[in-house]
């Protein structure tokens, strides 16, 4: 095989121009499948017999669906056999092709490799030459052919022309990411046993960058007491113990936090251009999901020791905080031991907490609170209350909660979130959400009439409209509390609900809140548990690992609260 360049660029020439020549290609698949119906005497046993059938299947793509066609060759249908010899013939012929152009870039490489100090000016040159001849060569082909038949495969073009830079910039990344051994003095590195690590060797690993994959060579040094190796510049390009650039990680990152992984795979192949697998893509989501939490984590060890920022700005009218929990379905060990919902089953599910943050300045004319656009700020974890307490009181400091000139909690009445408002937020207004409060009536009403919904409804308007919406609860508790029943049962659960009115007495003072115009509902939380959490973490067959499932939520939540691009910056900077 010539392995001279003036040789192989004309041999690529040729390649090119035969490739072009052929027809039309859509994006698809043809596979054969050869018949055999078991009968001695049938065509199909007997070897190379020309009536021999043999049936291809050809899926041709459209913008609706995928058309599956069959067909038979060689002799009852020419018109297919001469697709058949199209499609075998471009593939021969875009594998030469490719095998050409490395061979080309690998003599490019070779030859500017044998010069050294000032001649590497000339590397860069050859690399900009081997570009512009990549498109030149591919331009002046698709004019020939547009010349030739009067019409342009816009979409062909366009993706040739990508994968022909994509290679060119992985050619060239290759050569920027060819280190050389380090000068006399700076061959031995501080290594965390105390000694110092010696350099070995110039080693190499593939790189996977977002124009293709690349080659990567750069001094290892070796730990002689601990056997500790070390690349630096592996540290410096945020590639450590990692075959991915940080472009790629970052991709990988966005799709895996919007959609389920295989499909954040599909999304890159087709958009990016990039083949990566389903598993890398759910690695690289987590792990950068992890190193947030991990980062969250320290923010939260230095707000508990008073090492808060200082937040400055004009003074916030009002602003909310509000929380939630959700359940999660997890793999098996991480439910071991724990109670499911049903009585004698196990747990399924785990509970995330979550929380959001948003302010309001105004509302409508007819006193309904309006929230501020874009103002929503997200958290949230598997994680116990007094965990995700610090969590969210971390998020409402940094929204300026020693700002505000007036704080509001919003819950559902669940125990642990009013006792971490006690710990936290204890000079907050506390609201327990009407709608969840009107649910509870509801089962009032449901004890007292569980077959009769036309009385249900009427005790229901009664109570909901004179009673709990105009904050009237001393008065509505007294009513379950004076119902007489002989089922044990059912005055359990109507006291119980009784409980829980009396306990929440003054967080139902609804009338009063609403001549403040504040929220009195919870619907934002609400909504943010669906986004943040059930719309990637509760599909369809999915479990979780709590160490995932966590990761994947500061990952959405940091996307969410707009601070995706500023972790970026700090990976950057550290």
């Amino acid at each position: 095989m010539p392995n001279d360049l003036a040789t192989l660029e004309t041999q690529r020439s040729k390649l090119l121009e035969e490739f072009l020549g052929l027809r039309d290609l859509r994006p698809g698949s043809i596979t054969a499948v050869t018949r055999r119906c078991g009968k001695p005497s049938c065509h199909c046993a007997k070897h190379n017999d020309l009536d021999m059938i043999r049936s291809f299947a050809s899926l041709a793509a459209c913008p609706v669906r995928r058309l599956r066609r069959a067909f038979r060759i060689p002799r009852r249908c020419a018109r297919r056999s001469k697709r058949w010899t199209s499609f075998t013939a471009s593939r021969s012929s875009a594998k030469n092709w490719s095998h050409s152009t490395k061979r080309s870039v690998d003599s490019v490489r070779s030859s500017s490799n044998e010069v050294a100090g000032p001649s590497r000016k000339k590397t860069a040159a050859a690399i900009h030459q081997e570009v512009a001849r990549e498109v030149n060569q591919l331009l002046c082909r698709v004019f020939a052919q547009r010349h030739k038949d009067g019409r342009t495969d816009l979409e062909a073009v366009e993706s040739a022309l990508r994968a022909a830079l994509h290679q060119a910039g992985a050619a060239a990344l290759s050569e920027l990411l060819q280190f050389a051994a380090p000068a006399a003095d700076q061959r031995q590195l501080p290594c965390r046993c105390g000694h110092h690590a010696q350099y070995q060797e110039i080693r190499s690993k593939p790189v996977q960058t977002i124009v293709g994959p690349a080659r990567l060579s750069r001094p290892y040094f070796l730990c002689s007491r601990c056997h500790v190796g070390q690349f630096p510049v592996d540290v410096k390009l945020d590639i450590e113990n990692t075959e991915f650039s940080p472009g790629v990680r970052r991709m990988q990152a966005l799709v895996g936090l919007q959609v389920p992984f295989d499909h954040g795979r599909t999304q890159m192949q087709i958009l990016a251009g990039l083949e990566v697998t389903t598993e890398s893509v759910e690695r690289t989501a987590e792990a950068i999901g992890d190193d947030i939490v991990q980062r969250e984590k320290k923010e939260i060890q230095k707000a508990l020791q008073l090492d808060l920022p200082v937040i400055t700005g004009e003074p916030i009218p009002i602003l909310y905080v509000q929380m939630d929990g959700t359940g999660v379905p997890v793999v098996k060990k991480d439910t071991a031991g724990r109670q499911g919902k049903t009585e004698g089953l196990p747990a399924h599910t785990r509970e995330a907490k979550s929380g959001c943050v948003f302010t309001q300045t105004t509302w409508d004319r007819e006193g309904y609170a309006i929230r501020d656009p874009d103002c929503t700020t997200y958290t949230g974890a598997i994680e116990t209350a007094v965990e995700f307490g610090k969590r969210i009181y971390r998020e409402a400091w940094k929204r300026g909660w020693s700002r505000a000139k007036k704080k509001v909690v919003i819950g559902d009445g669940a125990e642990w979130i009013w006792n971490l408002v006690a710990e936290h937020f204890p000079d907050a207004i506390q609201i327990v959400d009407l709608y969840h409060a009107r649910q509870h009536l509801w089962e009032v009403a449901h004890q007292l009439y569980p077959h009769e919904e036309v009385k249900r409804k009427a005790w229901m308007k009664v109570h909901q409209k004179r009673l709990l919406d105009k904050g009237k609860i001393e008065k509505l508790v007294g009513v379950p509390r004076s119902i007489d029943t002989a089922n044990p049962q059912m005055a359990e659960n109507i006291c119980t609900e009784a409980d829980y009115f009396e306990t929440n007495a003054e967080r139902m003072r609804y009338p009063k809140f609403r001549r403040q115009h504040l929220f009195v509902g919870s619907g934002v939380i609400e909504a943010g548990c669906k986004t943040v959490m059930g719309s990637q973490l509760k599909q369809s067959g999915m479990f979780w690992t709590v160490r995932g499932a966590n990761a994947i939520l500061a990952l959405r939540c940091s996307h969410l609260n707009g601070r995706f691009e500023d972790y970026w910056e700090g990976r950057r900077a550290a």
